[in-house]
């Protein structure tokens, strides 16, 4: 038997699962209402009946020998209300991925037998974004994979699903960072500064387009990390050993060893609307402190989003300067840091040794 199961084990514990409409009870047992003749998964939202009127029942085959028939507003013969929800959920992403035309709210509603509302609700609740920030990174994929091997970039913008020059370079350049042509040529043309350096947590490379800095890598091997930045922007023009780019990369190594001073340098990072909103969100944790993924979640106003956060986290491009480390497990244990455990260690006692500094000399 199972925890949930124990946790419910009796009629007072089952009553309560019933008065709670706990989700997590369904499945364990049914109930049946005397005066309505139906019985019900603990999960009905109908009106809690009185309790004298009310019997359990171990499986909807006994609740069915007994002479109830099933509830028509919980359906306890079909699967769980959330399995329901992620099948009609994943079948609107299907609808949006094979459509050439973004569709509109109200005609993925209507395929999924829900109201408007809540069917943005309901879609949100499940893949931590909207159906329209969805759509929109599933066409900045299409458009990379389509840049990628199109024969020219006007080809590409229609097989990715743009209707109008417009729309596609609104869109493209920031999806991209740069522009469609630039992009499906690697990068080819842009320059791209970089410098590496040693800290306390090894070496670093520093790497910095015109907009601002695109890279922050960390790592035992320059070379390798070099390499990375190359597997970035395979085509782009890497710059190396320029002097003045050296005060940008002192500033990083600074900030790694004394987190107090902060670090106001502009980036140039690319990606999802979704990403870019977890990496903000990771901008605004106090140095020194740390959230859970599912912390973060909530913050975000998508709390069943964690395990989207945490992929978010991962490809975050720029150690430090957005603090990906300062998220941690929900028991407060240190998990799935790009650059070791051990950096991620690191930098958080860093940032807790500085943080006392600071407030003992207020």
């Amino acid at each position: 038997m199972n925890t949930q199961q124990e946790t419910i084990a009796g009629d007072d514990a089952r009553w309560a699962a019933v008065c709670a409409r706990s989700q997590a009870a369904d499945g364990q047992f049914y109930y049946s209402v005397r005066s309505t003749g139906v019985y019900c998964r603990p999960s009905c939202p109908s009106r809690t009946p009185r309790r004298a009127n009310v019997a359990f029942h171990a499986s909807s085959l006994e609740a069915e020998a007994a002479g109830f028939r099933p509830c028509l507003r919980c359906r306890p013969l079909d699967p769980p209300l959330a399995e329901r929800q992620a099948a009609l959920v994943a079948r609107a992403c299907r609808l949006i991925e094979a459509a050439i035309d973004e569709p509109d709210l109200d005609t993925l509603a209507r395929a999924c037998g829900m109201s408007r509302f809540y069917f943005h609700r309901v879609f949100k609740a499940h893949t931590g974004i909207t159906p329209k920030a969805y759509a929109a990174a599933r066409r900045a994929e299409r458009l990379q994979r389509e840049l990628a091997q199109a024969p020219t970039v006007t080809a590409a913008a229609y097989d990715a699903g743009f209707q109008s020059s417009g729309r596609f370079y609104a869109a493209s350049n920031g999806v991209l960072g740069m522009t469609p042509r630039r992009y499906r040529a690697g990068g080819s043309g842009e320059a791209i500064r970089f410098a590496v350096a040693a800290c306390s947590l090894g070496a670093l490379l520093v790497a910095a387009t015109g907009k601002g800095i695109c890279a922050i890598l960390l790592g035992d091997d320059p070379e390798a990390l070099l390499h990375d930045l190359q597997e970035r922007f395979p085509n782009a023009e890497l710059v190396g050993a320029e002097p003045g780019f050296e005060r940008t990369v002192a500033q990083v190594v600074s900030f790694v060893e004394a987190p107090r001073i902060g670090l106001e340098l502009p980036l140039d990072v690319r990606g999802t609307a979704f990403q870019q909103r977890v990496w903000q969100a990771l901008r605004q944790i106090p140095s020194g402190q740390t959230v859970s993924y599912a912390e973060l979640a909530e913050r975000l106003g998508m709390p069943k989003a964690a395990r989207a956060v945490a992929g978010a986290c991962a490809a975050n491009p720029v150690a430090i300067a957005i603090p990906c480390h300062r998220v941690v497990r929900n028991d407060g244990a240190l998990s799935g840091y790009r650059w070791g455990i051990e950096r991620k260690r690191a930098l958080l006692d860093l940032e807790r040794e500085h943080s006392g500094s600071e407030q003992n000399t207020e």
